[in-house]
């Protein structure tokens, strides 16, 4: 995907100043630290390497929104925060636990708590077809929660008048639903075991614009009356233009920047950040960045075809790339809360050119 397939046509919900539950003096409920995952040897081909070296955290009553490009490592990292990635570097941290080296029963008990839940990308899939939707928003809390049989039936309504669905669709089953109420069945039952991570993948990516800004909504609703951190995976930054109060943006596994969602999007650190936030219509109009002024006008050297490893993974794309490039920029603070990956961070705006639309 490139990065102008980052925009989409559909308006998310204005962005407003982030009025969260959230305390940014208080200790992560989230906090991912120098976290690598590797996927092994297949059929002779080498070992790679999804992410590397990837530190953010996330607060009670905070949405951090994580965009990049199809294949960046976005949903590995939601799937090692639950178990599903083999992590060889790093460590994970929710709600004061280490849940890097879980294994067996540990991890069990962790995913029958029902503390971390997942949502899923594609409701249609992830929604069995033969049960009714009160069975599917109840399942979490048969295995293990510790919610009694009588409360069951209370704790589903409740999750589903959280979601904006009546008590009656309790009986209907996926098939009966549209896509906008599948996916709201889908958060309904993330929510059921009332959580305190919510990890988010794709949320609106299948959905029309009403629906996708009614369950974006939704999101920012749910963190702020439940106490949630939630992170949201997202390849449209509009999507997370009016909800993130903090994005992370990945790059072929890597971490480029990171800081508040107003301070990313109208004031980027970072190249990549720039390509993406000028190619999205809802954020592009901020700022007089183009981009055609973001992307090379010349051919790249060679080193950035192929480049060493410990180079910089965007040289290849990036036309204010230098020498200094061969070595993989460290991710560095720039002012409270914000963070970039690039040698060029300070200056590259002044290399701008005047390229045409």
């Amino acid at each position: 995907m490139t990065a102008t397939a980052t925009a989409t046509a559909a308006t998310a919900p204005a962005p407003a100043p982030a009025a969260t539950t959230a305390d940014p003096a208080g200790a992560p409920l989230l906090r991912v630290e120098g976290l690598g995952v590797t996927y092994g040897r297949r059929l002779g081909r080498a070992a790679d390497r999804v992410l590397d070296d990837v530190s953010l955290d996330a607060r009670a009553g905070e949405i951090l929104g994580v965009i990049g490009e199809t294949g960046s490592g976005k949903t590995t990292l939601a799937r090692a925060v639950v178990g599903l990635a083999p992590v060889v570097a790093g460590r994970i941290t929710v709600d004061g636990t280490e849940v890097t080296g879980l294994r067996g029963r540990a991890l069990r008990e962790l995913r029958r708590s029902g503390r971390i839940q997942y949502m899923f990308q594609d409701p249609l899939r992830s929604l069995d077809p033969d049960l009714t939707v009160g069975e599917i928003v109840g399942e979490p809390l048969t295995v293990g929660t510790g919610v009694e049989r009588a409360e069951r039936p209370a704790r589903i309504r409740e999750a589903l008048e959280q979601v904006g669905l009546p008590a009656e669709f309790a009986g209907r089953t996926p098939g009966q639903l549209s896509g906008g109420q599948r996916q709201r069945v889908s958060l309904a039952r993330s929510v059921v075991t009332r959580p305190r991570l919510l990890l988010a993948d794709e949320p609106v990516s299948a959905l029309d614009a009403s629906n996708r800004n009614h369950v974006l909504l939704l999101l920012d609703e749910l963190r702020r009356t439940l106490g949630l951190a939630v992170v949201v995976i997202s390849h449209d930054l509009s999507s997370l233009a009016g909800i993130a109060d903090r994005i992370a943006v990945l790059y072929r596994g890597t971490l480029v920047e990171q800081g508040p969602a107003e301070d990313v999007l109208t004031n980027p650190l970072h190249p990549y950040t720039a390509l993406l936030t000028a190619s999205a219509p809802s954020v592009r109009r901020e700022h007089r960045i183009t981009p055609a002024q973001l992307r090379p006008s010349e051919p790249r050297p060679q080193w950035t075809m192929e480049p060493a490893d410990g180079a910089c993974a965007f040289a290849h794309r990036c036309p204010f790339a230098g020498p200094d490039c061969r070595t993989r920029p460290a991710v560095l603070e720039h002012g409270p809360a914000r963070s970039a990956a690039c040698h060029r961070a300070t200056d590259w705006r002044t290399q701008l050119t005047t390229a045409a639309l």
